[in-house]
């Protein structure tokens, strides 16, 4: 039976996620068997596992980091938000159903058998289990209803590494609170803490550690950096960017320009973080037609609410401004939801998304889309079919990607494959065509996640703006492994010989 150890925060966002995923892999270089898990993830961001099942992306993320494959095991309970106090749970990778808060909470006592045994399933599969918690384990009025936090660490008697983010402050503050907030038994199980995201001279904090281990009576294990530009997928998005003003920090150099609609309920949003990080490229985040200015290309992103999402574009005039857009000859790509607001009309007759009923879309697909209630989960291969707009310089170049969604798109086009994208298989049948371009190439609309992690795509995409915009981009290196870099930076800066001792384990010879 494998070791656990458990990273909780003193709120949400405190960088458990990333910590977690750091963890993973430093472990795995230790020469060990690991693996991630949370008990209940709610979020929008989401991953299909290889099997067809849906978790958390930040679980899939770790997973990577582990250097295993991610399974409905790691993240047994996701919700996903619909709005009004309501989300679609899914347990082991299946939708159970959309329940409001109240209802959620009074089926605890019977999720909690299914969250003990996938963390002991992979215990016995693995030397260590790095669990993360949400939120805070303080939440006293939900203390009794709690299958995520300090009864997960209960359970199998985990060392808990309490974190707090410095760069918001008040770390004081939160973690002797959270101390003392704690039940006598769970404060135990609390190992020592964790600063996270310090930014400057880490000695300058050298006095608050002394007060927090007089205080506390636990050891601080650490005082992790702010890493700037890490390219690890964000868990949910309290970690997006902030809209950038259209004039707002211009860049000096000529750039690309990439406006993303930041949709209130926007999903997968990390499918854009190797745009961001490409040189010569500036992403940026619009909610409002005042910050639209004149993008190169403007992407509408996923979402767990598409029609009430295609009001909110209505609502602001960002409709206008992305019709605008592509009656100037601007260039525009949709994936998943975006993909359905891009066509005709969006056909919902039995209420997947709220209210019966069928929206107009934008129109400049030919396509119509009709929900349903079964959720497509996959992973996908295939090759790009396209032989005009920004991807036909990948044309024949093979892909990896993955699906979710509730609906189904047509086109209304002629034959498929004269305005599909791609050609994919996602094991359960032969090739099928995915996706639509328009006759002129400058509309793209398509359902699979994590394109633009396909370089020879990227690479396309981004040469075909800059030539649209007469300009020459900066070379492209191969980025560094993000997890090498997050695990050498919590090598160096926590105190590793003191987490050997916490799981068990000796040092091991990284020759």
């Amino acid at each position: 039976m494998g070791r656990a150890i458990m990273v909780q925060g003193t709120a949400s966002h405190v960088g458990k996620s990333v910590l977690v995923a750091g963890l993973c892999r430093l472990f795995r270089q230790e020469g060990l068997s690991v693996a991630p898990f949370k008990a209940q993830n709610m979020a929008l961001n989401s991953f299909a596992t290889p099997d067809g099942l849906e978790i958390g992306r930040a679980q899939a993320v770790q997973a990577e980091a582990a250097g295993v494959a991610p399974t409905a095991d790691m993240n047994p309970i996701l919700l996903k938000p619909e709005g009004n106090a309501r989300s679609q749970v899914v347990v082991q990778g299946r939708v159970l159903g959309t329940m409001d808060a109240w209802e959620y909470h009074r089926r605890t006592p019977e999720l909690w058998p299914i969250v003990e045994a996938s963390l002991r399933r992979l215990l016995a599969a693995h030397d260590i289990v790095v669990i993360e918690g949400a939120g805070s384990p303080v939440e006293v009025n939900l203390r009794h209803m709690d299958i995520v936090n300090m009864r997960v660490a209960e359970a199998v008697s985990a060392p808990v590494l309490l974190v707090a983010d410095i760069d918001r402050g008040g770390v004081f503050a939160a973690l002797v609170g959270t101390m003392e907030l704690l039940e006598p038994s769970q404060r135990e199980l609390v190992a020592g803490f964790v600063i996270n995201k310090f930014r400057g001279d880490p000695s300058l904090f050298d006095e608050g550690v002394v007060f927090l281990e007089e205080r506390l009576a636990r050891p601080v294990l650490g005082v992790v950096p702010w890493i700037e530009g890490l390219g690890i997928a964000e868990e949910d998005s309290l970690g997006l960017p902030v809209p950038i003003p259209v004039n707002g920090a211009a860049p000096r150099a000529p750039r690309i320009d990439v406006a993303v609609i930041r949709l209130p309920h926007i999903s997968n949003f990390d499918d854009f973080d190797p745009l961001a990080i490409r040189p010569g490229v500036r992403l940026r985040y619009v909610d409002r037609v005042a910050d639209f200015g004149h993008p190169d290309l403007v992407i509408l992103p996923g979402t767990k609410t598409t029609r009430t999402d295609l009001e909110f574009l209505r609502e602001r005039a960002l409709d206008r401004a992305v019709l605008s857009h592509a009656a100037g000859g601007g260039a525009i790509v949709g994936i998943c939801g975006g993909y359905q607001m891009l066509g005709e009309r969006i056909e919902d007759p039995d209420g997947v998304e709220g209210i019966p009923g069928c929206s107009e879309g934008l129109g400049l697909l030919p396509s119509v889309t009709w929900y349903a209630t079964r959720k497509a989960t996959h992973q996908v291969r295939g090759r790009v079919e396209s032989a005009l707009g920004p991807l036909a310089a990948a044309s024949g170049t093979l892909l990896s990607a993955y699906e979710i969604h509730m609906g189904r798109t047509e086109s209304r086009g002629t034959a498929p494959f004269s305005t599909a994208l791609f050609s994919i298989e996602d094991g359960s049948s032969g090739p099928r065509p995915e996706g639509i371009v328009s006759a002129d190439g400058r509309i793209v609309g398509t359902y699979l996640h994590g394109l633009f992690r396909n370089g020879p795509l990227l690479d396309a995409l981004v040469e075909w703006l800059a030539d649209r915009k007469g300009i020459v981009l900066p070379s492209s290196s191969v980025p560094a492994d993000p997890y090498d870099r997050l695990a050498e930076t919590l090598r160096a800066t926590l105190d590793i010989d003191r987490l050997r001792a916490l799981v068990g384990i000796l040092a091991v010879s990284r020759d």
